[in-house]
């Protein structure tokens, strides 16, 4: 039986060649990536330059014997391998196989046709070995831990030559507080074409799970209110409720203007917690929460600056725990209990303030100087950049991740699909009921909305 190729199947073979030679010479050390999808170029960049991986790499490394997670993770992995188990009926019959992957791109578990299990084997394709980028380059399984995206890697997009015959799709599960990725569910074909499908069963599986973490997580927002009210019965000290990644789900009004945030405001949906503009102290909070977690026992206290004092503020962070997992840390302003922490948190590796944003016009990396930068605004999962050379696709995958890479550099979330350099901004323009507006400096003096719960850190930012 002759088998029909549909027209996007049959554009992906003419344009094979292209990637395969572009490959070719990226791995060469040239920098003509003229054909190949700005995410893949993105990846091999990593791969090649960050990484180091060895192009000729025939199979994938063992993985590292004892890779620690938090236990609640272990339900993300339970339930998406119940819907790879459902998936493997379909994919099985198409010859591919289905596999999941812990957050260190260790596979867990595979189902799938034998044949190609056989063949996957001989690369290492199994249970107990790691498909991270920094250890099998560009694939399915690695390359979606790096993306907030449904990915799919064809033939010689993969940067490693003994994986070219593959066809891989990848998806990952974040959490939905720290966003980080938990598992990855993966489906990969041998000498073969993936059903235009299978962005669609990927992508309903992940949300399924994602909505289970997102329960859970108000739930966690919840309980830290709780404990936040038990806490204010005991304590004349400002209060606030942080989760495990520095954003608060309630302070008291005195915390909030420390804090430059609402006070008496819950937020238990991780969607809209309120995130202070203070670095030092998300840092001083993401530490506490790492130490929590390997030492339920511990507390801790430093002193940061807050937005009204000249003078740095003590603060003591107190864990609160649900059915055995951190859920975050009360934290008190003014006193100072526990370890002493503040040496710990200068310590701590900070994250390197960037020089360059980098984005791609077409098949080229562009490497943009922070002020060449207006704004970035989110289009579902892409991200683009208004700059002086124009509109230009950002290699950050999501905004959230952006907003993080430049929290320390000027800029600002003002939106939940925009993040503004504050220094590009012309005018402030006010609108009926007091809606805000920002006027940037770009050549076409952008509008951009603030959101009404980030006005008051706008309104703070800009001094007005």
């Amino acid at each position: 039986m002759t088998q029909v190729r549909r027209p996007e199947q049959a554009a992906h073979s003419r344009g094979g060649t292209t990637v395969r030679e572009a490959w070719e010479r990226f791995a060469r050390g040239e920098d003509d990536l003229r054909g190949v999808r700005p995410e893949i170029a993105i990846s091999w960049h990593r791969c090649r330059d960050q990484y180091g991986v060895d192009p000729c790499l025939t199979e994938a490394p063992a993985a590292v014997a004892e890779v620690g997670h938090a236990l609640e993770h272990d339900v993300v992995i339970a339930q998406l391998g119940f819907r790879a188990a459902s998936l493997a009926h379909e994919v099985n019959t198409l010859g591919g196989i289905v596999t999941i992957t812990d957050a260190s791109g260790r596979v867990l578990a595979q189902w799938g046709d034998h044949a190609t299990r056989t063949v996957a084997a001989d690369a290492n394709l199994a249970p107990w070995f790691c498909w991270a980028e920094g250890a099998a380059g560009t694939n399915g399984m690695g390359t979606a831990l790096m993306s907030y995206a449904p990915v799919l890697i064809r033939g010689a997009e993969h940067w490693c030559a003994a994986f070219h015959d593959w066809t891989c799709a990848g998806v990952a599960v974040r959490d939905v507080v720290t966003r980080k990725p938990i598992a990855v569910l993966n489906i990969s074909c041998w000498r073969g074409e993936l059903p235009a499908a299978v962005g669609t069963w990927l992508g309903n599986a992940a949300t399924k799970t994602q909505r289970i973490l997102r329960q859970h997580a108000k739930d966690d927002g919840a309980e830290l209110i709780a404990a936040f009210n038990h806490g204010r019965s005991g304590s004349r000290a400002p209060l606030a409720a942080v989760d495990p990644a520095g954003r608060v789900v309630l302070a008291d009004d005195t915390a909030g203007v420390l804090l430059g945030i609402p006070g008496s405001t819950p937020a238990p949906d991780p969607a809209v917690r309120w995130k202070p503009e203070l670095p030092e102290f998300i840092r001083a909070a993401e530490y506490a929460a790492g130490q929590a977690t390997r030492n339920p026992g511990w507390s801790g206290s430093t002193q940061i600056r807050t937005r009204l004092a000249n003078e740095p503020t003590s603060i003591s962070f107190r864990p609160v725990f649900l059915s055995g997992h951190l859920i975050g840390n009360i934290v008190a302003f003014g006193v100072s209990e526990g370890e002493p922490v503040h040496r710990a948190v200068e310590d701590t590796p900070l994250r390197t303030q960037p020089h360059r944003m980098v984005a791609t016009r077409e098949n080229r990396m562009v490497l943009l100087r922070l002020p060449e930068v207006s704004f970035a605004q989110s289009d579902g999962n892409d991200v683009w950049l208004s700059t002086d050379q124009g509109l230009l696709r950002s290699a950050s995958p999501g905004l959230d991740r952006l907003e993080t890479e430049l929290s320390d550099s000027g800029f600002l979330r003002v939106h939940r699909q925009y993040v503004v350099n504050l220094s590009r901004i012309r005018e402030v323009e006010r609108r009926y009921k007091g809606e805000l507006f920002l006027v940037m400096d770009d050549q076409e003096q952008t509008m951009v909305p603030v959101s009404r719960r980030n006005a008051p850190m706008v309104r703070r930012a800009l001094e007005i």
